[in-house]
């Protein structure tokens, strides 16, 4: 079971990377004078676009792939689109944060048109089909249950998840962000397109190279545009690098874990949504129905 557990912490972090938290100091790092801001404002391994072996070449990910498929974050992490530097530079570039009918809504300038996001329409573009009343936190408790009940070995303790340990960073992931795995795991209510909106606001007040802005969700917005804006002017040139995982992908992920991890005996089951898309999430923010069979 590790490795499969260990995949859907990849897959989760590359659908909502963010950037680290502003308390988390980054390790330095050597700047090629020729590097170029683009490979400075992005990495193409944010984002990335996942791999569910459609064609069941690797057995051993079936369980996964298959709640991944079914899952309402299928579209997020699978919906390959070129997107184009220029576009999400100037998207943002632009500051403007307004109200509409009550709602916070981002309306970016992108070649003299308007570009708008809200939790609204990342909710609708993305097909998250998010409860509008649920939260985008998950309680720490629960959280921490929840890890250990997956046998994560790094220190649950702390305030957030060393990435190193999910080999997708080596900064933190914050406790929405584990929330959010929680909850996708255990079928509990948790808004997606508030978690990320709250990102996307939050960068407005990061600076990087020459005052830009960290380019977040770039899949996520070139969507926004493509809808928004069908016939968006676009330079073949232009486009921006993102990772797309593949059968080789999974196979490196694989030896990682074997390599790292130990199977217990009996071998660990799959839980929650995992093994049953049906699961009821337990009651009172519990990890395990009190009947529950598993390890205490």
């Amino acid at each position: 079971m590790l490795p499969n557990v260990f995949v859907i912490f990849l897959i989760v972090f590359a659908l909502v990377y963010r950037m680290a938290p502003k308390e988390q100091k980054r390790k330095p790092t050597t700047k090629k004078i020729d590097k170029m801001e683009d490979q400075i404002m992005s990495e193409p391994r944010h984002n990335m676009v996942s791999y569910l072996d459609s064609e069941d070449k690797l057995a051993e990910f079936n369980e996964i792939t298959k709640f991944l498929c079914e899952s309402r974050i299928n579209e997020a992490i699978t919906h390959k689109t070129p997107v184009y530097k220029t576009l999400i530079k100037a998207f943002w570039d632009s500051e403007n944060v307004i109200e509409v009918d009550g709602k916070e809504v981002m309306r970016r300038k992108v070649n003299n048109l308007d570009v708008d996001v809200s939790v609204e329409i990342l909710n609708n573009v993305l097909q998250l089909r998010d409860d509008p009343d649920a939260p985008y936190s998950v309680p720490i408790m629960c959280q921490r249950g929840y890890l250990l009940r997956m046998k994560c070995v790094d220190d649950i303790l702390g305030g957030q998840i060393n990435k190193a340990w999910l080999r997708s960073g080596y900064d933190m992931a914050n406790n929405d962000l584990v929330g959010l795995m929680v909850a996708l795991v255990l079928n509990k209510p948790f808004n997606i397109s508030k978690y990320i909106f709250a990102n996307m606001k939050e960068n407005l007040g990061r600076t990087g190279v020459g005052g830009s802005k960290f380019w977040m969700y770039p899949r996520f917005l070139q969507m926004i545009m493509n809808v928004q804006h069908p016939n968006l002017p676009k330079i073949d040139n232009d486009v921006l690098k993102i990772d797309v995982m593949f059968e080789h992908s999974l196979k490196i992920f694989r030896g990682v874990a074997a390599k790292r991890y130990k199977e217990s005996t009996p071998h660990r089951k799959m839980f929650g949504a995992l093994a049953n898309t049906a699961y009821i999430t337990p009651d009172n923010d519990k990890w395990r129905h009190d009947d529950n069979q598993s390890d205490n």
